[in-house]
């Protein structure tokens, strides 16, 4: 499969499909700071493979994976405080 847009990405269509479901997850929480923190932290994710790949070099895009990785990283510890903090439960 040639890749021809970012959006031909796989790593950049599943990030969208997790953006969408923790807006939706998170849209009643009255925690703000929090809800902010965690939309903002995933959608960075997408944006960064976006913008990678936008910038035509290799070495570029790379770097901006490590980004996006860092994301996902921030994302995932975010999961843990929010299933502590019981803003969501373990099926989420």
């Amino acid at each position: 499969m040639v890749i021809e847009r970012f959006e031909d990405i796989i790593a950049w269509q599943k990030s969208m499909q997790l953006a969408v479901m923790i807006y939706k997850l998170f849209k009643h929480c009255k925690d703000y700071s929090f809800r902010d923190q965690i939309c903002r932290a995933t959608v960075s994710i997408s944006n960064n493979i976006a913008e990678g790949y936008e910038r035509k070099t290799n070495k570029e895009f790379k770097q901006f994976l490590f980004i996006a990785k860092g994301s996902c990283g921030e994302v995932r510890s975010m999961t843990h405080l929010a299933f502590s903090l019981n803003y969501i439960s373990k099926e989420n």
